[in-house]
């Protein structure tokens, strides 16, 4: 048993390459630093190995199947050992993968994010994937794995947290600089651009170890459904407030959806029996509805009401002008040549004049009104 474990160990040292078990880490390091003269290192078509020795990069060696010898390899000279009288090199191999590594998922909170349409914050999440390429692997090994053994996960790891560092940072600022819905966000309308800022700005934190994330994936902006349902309302509001005409609109509005909501709970809490539910139902939804318009016409009524004048101040002529009855709509209005309700023409006043303006007695001949300049029409 022991020449056979002697033979087997010395056909392992003879030859050098990536085990099975880890054809897809991004990188793998060779577990003995001691390799014998004229091994066999194979390495595969999407690897380089690279040779390490105190702690900077002694030689690399592309794809295919090598003897390692100094008359083949001329670097592997500076590795010698020399107490071995030649026969074994002192160095740790790096087996690197070049291929791209697609599908490397991720996904995590991106913070409360004020929505600019309704300025309300809303909390944000992201998932999806990335695809990974190591383009520098002598980088790579000097500035972000070192000499210990590589934990293929924990460099995994590493990078998802750039990738959703960066998303934090970006797609927040883009929500608010370009002012875009959040709910436009979340529905997918704005990926592609928050993708190529996403790309730009991993860039900056990953270039300088060596490797590109080349593409993002199945990239997916989210945020919690009762979030969504009340931002879908308010925006809904916000178009009804528009259409009712601004705030007086909104004031409006806002009341008839109390006195609806009230109807509701009067339907649903009143009444004896089915029969009883129903006729309540009915009535009470009826109210909310009709207090709904009522407010909605005291809304109209008092925007387009004209403004109240001034009485005239103490020693100006005159005082308030009789009303007159308008023979079309028959509403009792203020003397003129129109009907301040209805347009129609006003009889010819007969007695005194008044301003029009502030109400102050006219002289039959006066063009201008002594108590505020308004010039007398007609």
């Amino acid at each position: 048993m022991g020449i056979v474990n002697f033979i087997k160990r010395g056909v392992q040292e003879l030859m050098i390459a990536r085990p099975d078990s880890a054809k897809e880490f991004a990188i793998y390091k060779h577990p003995d630093q001691t390799i014998p003269s004229n091994a066999q290192l194979t390495v595969d078509s999407d690897e380089v190995a690279i040779f390490f020795k105190d702690g900077k990069v002694a030689g690399k060696i592309p794809p295919g199947r090598h003897t390692l010898s100094t008359s083949n390899i001329p670097f592997l000279s500076n590795l010698v050992d020399s107490f071995t009288g030649g026969n074994v090199f002192i160095s740790e191999v790096f087996f690197v993968s070049t291929r791209q590594f697609a599908g490397i998922k991720f996904g995590g909170r991106i913070g409360s994010v004020e929505d600019p349409k309704s300025g309300v914050p809303v909390e944000t999440m992201v998932h999806g994937d990335f695809a990974l390429q190591i383009a520098d692997p002598e980088t790579l090994i000097l500035g972000l794995v070192g000499m210990r053994q590589t934990d293929n996960d924990a460099f995994f790891d590493w990078f998802k947290q750039q990738v959703l560092k960066v998303i934090r940072d970006q797609t927040a600022e883009l929500i608010v600089k370009q002012k875009w819905p959040l709910l436009d966000v979340v529905s997918g309308a704005y990926t592609e651009e928050i993708e190529q800022t996403v790309l730009e700005g991993v860039h900056k934190h990953v270039d300088r170890y060596g490797v590109r994330i080349t593409a993002l994936g199945n990239f997916v902006l989210s945020i919690k459904e009762e979030d969504k349902k009340r931002l879908d309302t308010l925006y809904t509001d916000a178009a009804y407030v528009r259409l009712a005409g601004g705030i007086q609109g909104f004031q409006a509005l806002a009341a008839g959806k109390a006195m609806m909501g009230a109807g509701q709970g009067m339907a649903a809490g009143g009444g004896g029996g089915e029969g009883g539910n129903a006729m309540l139902g009915g009535a009470a939804l009826g109210v909310g509805f009709g207090m709904a318009g009522m407010f909605q016409q005291q809304a109209a009524m008092a925007a387009s009401a004209p403004q109240a004048v001034n009485p005239p101040a103490a020693g100006q002529l005159g005082g308030a002008p009789a009303a007159v009855t308008c023979p079309a709509c028959q509403k009792s209005v203020a003397p003129g040549k129109f009907c301040a309700e209805c347009g129609q023409a006003l009889p010819a006043a007969t007695g005194p004049k008044f301003c029009a303006n502030c109400g102050g007695k006219l002289n039959d001949s006066a063009k201008f009104c002594a108590g505020c300049g308004t010039k007398v029409e007609g």
